[in-house]
């Protein structure tokens, strides 16, 4: 009895300690609270540069985009004839922009250097980065970009689509009479050197950046500049055959195809949305992205309506082709001041630009700069009304508010109105006046190195055949030349 009681014990014994050690294994171990925090944060910071990344690449593309809206506008307003000629120069314009500014653009526009070039980084996107690192983290050769938390080939390929507009913007307003290589030689040198240099100057960390000039998403940096190169070819190429009277009559030379006018005006509108709003590369809380979307939208539709106004006063009809542009003068003008501004003050922006084209228009045809496109007006004229409505609107709390995502934001303490506007004017002047005497240069070396007009000939009978040899609308111009 004894030995049984004593193996009894024993046995409920083992169980009991079996059943406490199971109890200790099951019982979970404390949380590591900090470990879990860590990994919280690096998901969401993984997490943030993905939706940043997203963000600027879609809007990337939207901007690409454009240039079937430019094609579309340059060959609806220009005659049938020319129409292979222009779809050519837009698709060769964009490839050589992405040549030349992966090869040596970007480096001149972003790298590190001094307050008027970028001198490290030049080619091929070689220099050290370590992007999406942003602010003191950031240690690479291209810190004017680093404020924003992206991956350095997003970062390239949105500025690329800018630097390609730039020389798109050329291509309407040398239309229908310039030799198919000058516009090539000239659109490579545009997009390798000269817009790098005075992009540098403003969003490169260069000179104007230094005295707090303000050009959100490019109306000087983007559309004055394409505009200036536009009118030094202009002013070198002279007008178009027939297109001014001995007299000196204006002599209208109507465009072939409104209807594709029309469609390309709104697909720059709809790239409109990401050019402006991807500036921000990235998409911070959403309210400062929002905004910029809407003051965009606002002054666009504002230019048109101003637009159809002042055509209807001025010619005594509301003229298609002043309500496209006046779209367009919209978007350029809001372009700088778009997260600087209030949503009003977007309203009388884009009015005044609508107002402000129909006006340059005419004004350019009474002293014989024959522009077929309107790219003049529209981008160099409200480029620089909206570098100086930059000025004139700023709002420091829209500003903090809206830009301050990407640090664009003026100190208070060293800012008036008065100081902005003269800051404003001071970069008008410096790049509109290096864009316009190196392109003046550039097109008189092409000239005399070749030409960069084709012949009498040539330009009656349409560029489609005397430069490309082909025809856009062959079965229908066979019967109705």
């Amino acid at each position: 009895m004894v030995i049984k009681k004593i193996a009894a014990t024993l046995f409920i014994a083992a169980i009991t300690i079996s059943g406490a050690v199971y109890a200790a294994d099951a019982k979970p171990a404390a949380p590591d609270f900090a470990k879990q925090i860590g990994d919280l944060a690096t998901s969401a910071g993984t997490l943030k540069i993905a939706i940043d990344t997203l963000w600027t690449v879609v809007a990337g593309m939207l901007v690409f985009w454009m240039n079937a809206g430019f094609a579309l506008v340059e060959s609806g307003f220009c005659r049938s004839k020319n129409t292979v000629n222009i779809l050519a120069k837009n698709f060769v314009v964009f490839a050589l922009s992405t040549l030349s500014f992966w090869v040596i653009g970007w480096g001149l526009m972003f790298g590190k250097g001094n307050d008027y070039v970028g001198l490290e980084g030049l080619f091929l996107l070689g220099g050290a980065d370590n992007s999406p690192a942003t602010g003191e983290a950031y240690k690479g050769v291209y810190d004017s970009m680093n404020w924003t938390g992206v991956p350095l080939n997003a970062k390239f390929f949105f500025q690329l689509v800018f630097a390609g507009t730039a020389a798109t913007i050329v291509s309407g307003a040398v239309a229908e009479r310039i030799k198919f290589h000058s516009f090539v030689v000239f659109s490579l040198v545009l997009v390798a050197i000269l817009y790098p240099i005075t992009g540098h100057w403003v969003w490169g960390g260069g000179w104007l950046a230094a005295a707090n000039f303000r050009d959100f998403a490019g109306s000087t940096v983007v559309h004055s500049v394409g505009g200036w190169a536009a009118l030094a070819g202009v002013i070198v190429l002279g007008p178009r055959i027939g297109k001014y009277s001995p007299d000196g009559k204006v002599k209208p030379i109507l465009g072939h195809n409104m209807t594709s006018a029309a469609l390309g005006t709104l697909i720059l509108w709809l790239g409109w949305f990401g050019f402006n709003p991807g500036s921000f590369m990235g998409v911070g809380e959403g309210s400062g992205l929002a905004h910029v979307l809407l003051a965009t939208n606002i002054a666009a539709a504002m230019g048109a309506l101003a637009a159809t106004a002042t055509s209807w006063i001025l010619l005594k009809k509301p003229d298609l082709g002043m309500i496209l542009n006046g779209t367009l003068a919209g978007l350029v003008a809001i372009t700088a001041p778009c997260a600087f501004v209030t949503l009003g003050a977007s309203a009388l922006i884009g009015a005044i630009g609508g107002a402000l084209v129909v006006m340059s228009v005419l004004f350019f045809d009474k002293i014989k700069i024959d522009d077929p496109v309107g790219a003049t007006s529209v981008h160099l004229v409200c480029g620089i009304f909206g570098t100086l409505a930059t000025g004139f609107f700023y709002d420091y709390e829209i500003a903090k508010n809206v830009a301050g995502l990407s640090g664009d934001v003026v100190d208070p303490a060293k800012w008036s109105i008065g100081s902005q506007i003269v800051v404003q004017i001071k970069g008008i002047l410096a790049v509109g006046g290096f864009t316009f005497v190196a392109s003046l240069v550039l097109w008189y070396v092409l000239k005399l190195a070749g030409g960069i007009r084709v012949s009498r000939d040539e330009e009656i009978m349409g560029l489609d055949v005397g430069e490309h040899g082909n025809e856009a609308y062959a079965d229908f111009q066979e019967v109705n030349r």
